[in-house]
């Protein structure tokens, strides 16, 4: 078997040590990242909710909070993010700071989507070790709940800016994955 070409489309870093691995068999974890501290809802500023960007605050705690994640997680595979302002500036943060790649933007991880949608654009990134999804409430937590329970039924408080980590031992879908820790805030403030 001839080795993987790194400059295939969808081609992942992990993939470089892996020979031909299915996703089946293979766990995979999954970085859920509420949106750091955004900007007051205003019309008359922002008219597209998805426009209202990070606050000062927020971007200044957000930064000190990836220094910590990155001594938990030191690098993913993709970076996926919502592209309203807010979670893409929050998966910027996590480029700067912890050294994680670039987001990709993903649109099933816009407010407005189900759980459903957004663990099918993850389990479409087979073959990662690990992902990091940047997005927001009650969308992250629902999808915790999708993937550990099979339901959105499970209540969970998903501070902004705090993390939850998954994994799924063998297939991405629901109900296969066991939930490993959630960091709120100002415990990923005092790792960094």
């Amino acid at each position: 078997m001839p080795p993987p070409n790194d400059d295939a489309p969808g081609f992942l870093p992990a993939q470089r040590d892996r020979e031909d691995t299915p996703y089946a068999g293979a766990a995979m974890d999954l970085y859920l990242v509420r949106h750091a501290i955004a900007e007051d809802r205003d019309p008359m500023q922002w008219p597209d909710d998805g426009d209202r960007p990070l606050s000062a605050k927020g971007i200044e705690r957000f930064e000190q909070e990836a220094r910590g994640l990155a001594t938990l997680v030191p690098e993913v595979d993709v970076v996926l993010a919502s592209p309203y302002a807010r979670a893409w500036g929050t998966a910027q943060i996590l480029t700067k700071e912890a050294g994680w790649p670039p987001p990709v933007q993903s649109d099933a991880l816009r407010a407005e989507h189900t759980a459903e949608e957004s663990l099918a654009a993850i389990e479409a990134l087979r073959g990662a070790d690990a992902i990091a999804a940047v997005g927001h409430e009650p969308n992250l937590s629902e999808l915790a709940s999708l993937s550990v329970l099979g339901t959105i039924a499970l209540p969970i408080e998903f501070k902004k800016g705090a993390v939850l980590a998954l994994t799924f031992e063998d297939a991405v879908a629901p109900g296969r994955a066991y939930l490993r820790w959630l960091l709120p805030p100002k415990a990923l403030r005092s790792l960094g």
